[in-house]
């Protein structure tokens, strides 16, 4: 069986819509209502991780109420970074496997869930190519240090999958390291561990500016609800 870590403590500064951005209605449903509804419908899954910005906890809780979430739900304050999330949810994961996702990625699917879940390897990561050309550059002077092969490179999405075993592993090394990472995937496989993708597609986005949330107001069947 597979605990879903949720992550949901984003403030959402750059949407500025006056709260958090996974509260935003989007077709009349707030934006979390969209993964925690998607991870019920997992049989794999017997249990959600989730946190919750600092002051929210009781809206986040009416939600799950209010949407007859069935898995147990367990809540944990966030951290000071996503980061620092990630490693304070995963002790609280009874679960040796472990699906990653955080709710600013409304447009994914219990099919999406279940075929990361089917992969046979146990670090996986939807991943999509990169379309555009991408170079390095030095951005205190503005100058282009190289170039990348975008046939190797990949844009990272969530959800993914992980041993919680090799997860807080790669949590434990950052922390003796001293370095902090935005994205698990890289992280975990900078600490030492094989980590594998599966293409992911391109709805699967990540809602942060307010076009975000019209588009997938748009792809969700209709139009958003907050102006």
């Amino acid at each position: 069986m597979y605990s879903l870590v949720l992550l949901n403590g984003g403030i959402g500064s750059r949407v500025a819509a006056g709260q958090p951005k996974q509260f935003i209605r989007v077709n009349g449903i707030p934006i979390i209502v969209y993964s925690l509804v998607a991870a019920d419908a997992v049989d794999e899954i017997d249990e959600i991780i989730v946190n919750y910005p600092e002051g929210w906890r009781e809206d986040v809780e009416k939600l799950v109420i209010d949407y007859a979430i069935k898995k147990p739900v367990t809540y944990v304050p966030a951290g000071a970074t996503r980061h620092e999330s990630v490693r304070n949810l995963l002790p609280h994961c009874k679960n040796e496997h472990i699906v990653l996702h955080e709710t600013a990625r409304p447009l994914i699917s219990a099919a999406d869930i279940r075929r990361l879940i089917a992969d046979p390897h146990d670090n996986v990561s939807f991943m999509l190519p990169i379309p555009f050309t991408v170079a390095p550059v030095e951005p205190e002077t503005g100058k282009v240090t190289g170039s990348l092969d975008r046939d190797k490179l990949r844009n990272v999405q969530l959800p993914q999958k992980y041993r919680k075993t090799d997860l807080a592993g790669a949590h434990e090394w950052a922390v003796r390291e001293g370095v902090v990472f935005n994205e698990d995937g890289t992280l975990a496989t900078v600490a030492g561990y094989d980590v594998y993708f599966i293409d992911g597609t391109d709805r699967n986005f990540k809602v942060t500016t307010p076009t975000d949330v019209r588009l997938a107001g748009f792809l969700l069947g209709g139009e958003d609800d907050d102006e």
